[in-house]
């Protein structure tokens, strides 16, 4: 957790606010694959991508 509060302190200090978008949509994606991977949901979660 230390890396994503360290992450969002050099958006907020470098005014990259443009990233945080990706950021949080890349963080969605693998939380979403790592949840899936171990379910009856993950072969259709893998036809996705």
């Amino acid at each position: 957790m230390d890396t994503l509060k360290d992450i969002f302190k050099f958006l907020k200090a470098r005014r990259k606010y443009w990233l945080a978008p990706v950021i949080i949509i890349l963080l969605l994606l693998g939380l979403l694959l790592v949840f899936a991977g171990g379910s009856a949901v993950a072969p259709f979660i893998y036809t996705l991508f």
